[in-house]
């Protein structure tokens, strides 16, 4: 009984000491923890973050057990290894200050736009649902016609470098203007098509190749250059095979093959027109001017 209450009390005099800042010094740590994780995870940069675990753990046990040669090797190597990660892992430290720039708190500014209002967004809702058509409609034909095509649709990030490699149309979209582009003699077809804002915006544009060696050696530089823009922006890369006709799409540093145009449409659909939608959302009601 006496153990019990020396402990309870020993717990007491602990939470008197604990304040308020404390406990939220405690929970910024653990998210920020959690959200490097969810950064890392299935990415390059991942086992390089088993690789420091484990050299902490030697450093800990040479300086437990003495053995000086070994913590001083540990120390040097431990003391460098942070500006090697920043020199070898810099794409994966990009796109993680990409994806914080992307939070909503970042984008609390674009929520608090007094100047929006509801006409321009139902204008832009309309042009994203005739893009998606007119994307849908036109991979029928290059697939028929065996014609490749890449499209990188832009999102939250904004690919003005890449804009400027090709040639600016900013024309509204149009399934005869697609194939047009990708049309096997077209001085376009070679590079990419960006989409920006639901208009057709730029053609023959250069991408970034990825440097990624775990995907098939059967896919060519199209679908390499798809994927490098997808690890190095939130934009959705569509991507068809000229050899096969096989319909992919890139995100997320990912890439997935084989797509029906069903099944095409319906994820821009989702991706899309809930990215507008949800911007959308995001303003002050009283602040906008609604449509009555």
């Amino acid at each position: 009984m006496d153990a019990f209450s020396t402990a309870w009390y020993r717990l007491r005099s602990l939470v008197n000491i604990v304040e308020v800042s404390d406990v939220l010094d405690v929970l910024v740590v653990a998210f920020i923890i959690y959200q490097v994780i969810n950064l890392v995870k299935e990415t390059r940069a991942q086992q390089l973050i088993k690789g420091f675990v484990v050299l902490m753990v030697l450093y800990i046990f040479a300086d437990w057990l003495g053995m000086d040669t070994l913590r001083f090797f540990m120390q040097t190597v431990l003391g460098n290894i942070v500006l090697a990660a920043f020199i070898v892992f810099q794409p994966e430290i990009r796109r993680a200050l990409e994806q914080v720039g992307r939070s909503r708190f970042s984008r609390l500014g674009e929520s608090l736009n007094v100047f929006s209002s509801s006409q321009e967004e139902s204008g832009g809702r309309m042009r994203w649902i005739r893009f998606i058509d007119a994307l849908c409609d036109s991979c029928v034909y290059l697939c028929k016609q065996k014609f490749g095509a890449l499209i990188v649709i832009e999102r939250q990030t904004k690919l003005g470098e890449i804009i400027k490699t090709g040639t600016v149309l900013d024309a509204d979209p149009s399934s005869n203007l697609i194939g047009n582009i990708f049309f096997v003699n077209s001085p376009l077809h070679d590079g990419a098509l960006v989409v920006r804002g639901g208009k057709l915006y730029a053609a023959g544009c250069f991408l970034p190749l990825s440097d990624n060696m775990t995907i098939s050696k059967m896919l060519g530089t199209r679908h390499r250059a798809g994927l490098g823009m997808s690890e190095n922006s939130d934009a959705i890369v569509v991507i068809v095979s000229e050899e096969t006709s096989v319909i992919s799409v890139a995100r997320n540093g990912q890439l997935k093959q084989n797509y029906t145009i069903d099944q095409l449409g319906a994820l821009l659909r989702e991706e899309l027109l809930e990215d507008n939608k949800g911007e959308t959302e995001k303003k002050i009601g009283f602040w906008k001017v609604k449509k009555q």
